[in-house]
């Protein structure tokens, strides 16, 4: 990805993490990127192009966030209690540091749910997560990695939006997150 373009996605993604959906315009982007006016359009010509590449974007640095909490973990962890640390410290970041881009990926979420070519791509984008994810839970001792994987993503997006909507200042999500992967992985 070119550094021109890759900045104008952050600029989007920084759009929809402060200002919501309705905010995202090319114009707004290009002012968020400290473009020239017009530079969002000339490589995203249409809305839907722009949140298409704003979505590749957001898992292209999600992905990087829980690469950089994984670092030193050359094998996935086989102590659930190791594993639940590991997820509720992302789940901290992502409602932190990362909340801009928690925000962003839940409009995106949201527009998804019209848009069925989004849909595929968020389809496409949860089947390589999960062949990353599902084998951390079957080496944790799943039995039905699968929808294991499926209820963890479930669990980690409902912490995240209630944190989101609610944020409570004592927020700790390794209790939630504790009980499901002893229960996954109890079978």
């Amino acid at each position: 990805m070119s550094d021109r373009r890759q900045q104008l996605l952050d600029a989007a993604i920084e759009v929809l993490g402060t200002r919501g959906l309705r905010a995202l315009t090319h114009r707004a982007v290009d002012a968020a990127a400290e473009l020239p006016e017009g530079s969002t359009s000339n490589a995203f010509r249409t809305r839907e192009a722009l949140i298409g590449g704003v979505l590749d974007r957001l898992v292209e640095v999600e992905t990087e966030v829980w690469q950089r909490l994984a670092t030193g973990h050359s094998a996935p962890p086989s102590d659930p209690e190791q594993a639940t640390l590991l997820v509720a410290q992302m789940v901290r970041e992502l409602a932190g540091p990362a909340r801009q881009l928690t925000l962003a990926r839940h409009a995106i979420f949201h527009e998804a749910a019209f848009h069925p070519g989004l849909q595929e791509r968020i389809g496409a984008a949860r089947q390589r997560l999960a062949a990353w994810g599902e084998p951390w839970l079957a080496h944790l001792g799943s039995r039905d990695p699968r929808a294991d994987y499926l209820t963890m993503l479930a669990l980690i997006d409902g912490l995240l939006a209630i944190q989101l909507a609610c944020p409570d200042p004592t927020f700790d999500p390794t209790p939630s997150i504790r009980t499901a992967l002893r229960g996954l992985s109890a079978g």
